[in-house]
């Protein structure tokens, strides 16, 4: 349950290397016990996140002594100013500048300006958005089929058939990896997310992996591990044309293995779970396909499944009232912030028709995920493939939570899928108000 105990304002004088508290004369920030990386609240984020967010604008986090965001306009304005909140302190709980990374950090989500704009550069150059429309109908095609094949199962686990399946279908191959790869990706991205938070039994259990499955992706990144004209050996090009070293192109290649997977996946169910657990917004995508992204959107802000990334201060600043000192960690709960009542109307509802832009699922600014587009077009293209052959999406089972440090979704979701019969127009009387739906006719089929 929410802790709804405040303790004390944070003394003034400070705390520390971890940065300074609030001073004679401000407000001083509400004290929180509660641990954001305890099995019950990575269980259900979402029931602690409107007491953070009343606190006030700023919290500190007792256990942890760092200090906590949860509201939409202070998580925004950290993410946007790179230069008071930095990245390459590392974005979890370790400071990179007094401990040494479980990895080389990344060069797009650890790293700022002018070593990242290098990163960036390179990247986008790889990841342009005529690279992206091109690989359009081959990912469609491929939705097509999955859902074809899903369909004649009927039962499926909405995880491992389709939320993990599908991106492991498309993703690899366009980055130029042709070989069974599920495994290894899941498992890294699995740690990489994990590692952001404190060390606890899941950075534990998921590191268990971390010498073979490193290996595995250190030479998965080489430029002779990748096929020529995919997006990897885009990346390279970049290295040829002095933008970034090889070294540094090879790290490029994991954070896109690693951004383009794990929340993608994690995205997927989540949609998948909303879309099972209410007709009406089913019915609605059903009617209409072409609202597939506008669907997937509205869960990166509903379900956020990146939950949280932290941010170190460079210099001393004042948020709210409080005075936060140099050299603060800064957990950001982009979850929270995506369902603030100050920024949403209505937040809690998932619907497939608001205007959902301006959400932080994905971060926000320089350090927005880079696998961001790719997400995008797989949930879209998946979705709607959805809509068009599957006439109902039901829950089949009792959904298992998948606990992760960053990260919010699911184990195992299972579901029942029905084919479509021939399309005919009526209507549905749902909550009090007509919904246009779709009324299939009866399949003999069984």
């Amino acid at each position: 349950m929410p802790d709804s105990r405040l303790g004390e304002a944070v003394p003034a004088g400070g705390v520390g290397d971890k940065g300074g508290a609030a001073g004679t004369g401000r407000a001083a920030a509400p004290v929180r016990t509660t641990d954001p990386f305890a099995d019950d609240f990575l269980r259900d984020p979402f029931a602690y996140h409107a007491e953070l967010r009343e606190a006030g604008p700023v919290v500190w986090l007792e256990r942890y002594g760092s200090w906590g965001m949860a509201r939409y306009t202070e998580v925004h304005e950290a993410l946007r100013d790179r230069q008071t909140y930095c990245s390459a302190a590392g974005v979890g709980l370790s400071d990179f500048r007094k401990q040494t990374p479980w990895r080389p950090p990344s060069l797009l989500l650890e790293a700022d300006p002018p070593e990242h704009s290098r990163a960036r550069k390179a990247v986008a150059r790889a990841l342009s958005p005529r690279t992206i429309a091109a690989l359009r109908d081959e990912f469609a095609r491929e939705a097509d089929s999955l859902v074809s094949e899903l369909l004649a199962r009927g039962t499926v686990d909405g995880v491992t058939d389709i939320a993990e399946a599908f991106p492991l279908r498309v993703f690899p191959r366009a980055v130029g990896i042709t070989q069974d790869c599920g495994e290894q990706l899941l498992a890294y991205g699995n740690m990489a997310f994990n590692a952001f938070g404190p060390r606890n039994h899941l950075q534990a259990e998921s590191m268990a992996q971390a010498q073979p499955v490193g290996a595995w992706i250190a030479a998965h990144c080489t430029r002779e591990a990748l096929t020529p004209g995919g997006l990897g050996d885009r990346i390279y090009a970049s290295a040829d044309a002095g933008t970034v070293s090889g070294d540094e192109a090879a790290l490029l290649v994991r954070s896109l293995l690693t951004a383009g997977v794990d929340t993608t996946v994690i995205g997927l169910g989540c949609a998948l779970d909303c879309l099972a657990r209410d007709p009406a917004q089913w019915q609605l995508l059903r009617q209409d396909p072409s609202l597939a992204g506008a669907a997937f959107e509205e869960t990166l802000r509903y379900a956020s499944p990146v939950q949280t990334f932290f941010r170190t201060t460079t210099r001393e600043v004042e948020v709210g009232g409080v005075r936060i000192g140099a050299g603060g960690k800064v957990l950001l709960f982009l979850a929270a912030a995506n369902r603030d009542p100050r920024r949403w109307p209505d937040p809690e509802r998932f619907d497939i028709t608001r205007r959902a832009n301006g959400h932080v699922g994905f971060g926000y600014g320089i350090h927005a995920c880079v696998g961001a587009a790719f997400a995008r077009l797989e949930g879209e293209v998946l979705l709607r493939a959805l809509a068009r052959q599957v006439g109902s999406l039901e829950p089949a089972g009792q959904p298992v939570r998948r606990l992760n440090n960053t990260l919010s979704g699911f184990a195992a979701l299972p579901l029942t899928l029905r084919p479509a019969g021939r399309r005919t127009q009526s209507t549905a009387i749902q909550t009090g108000e007509a919904v246009p739906v779709l009324a299939e006719e009866a399949d003999d089929r069984g």
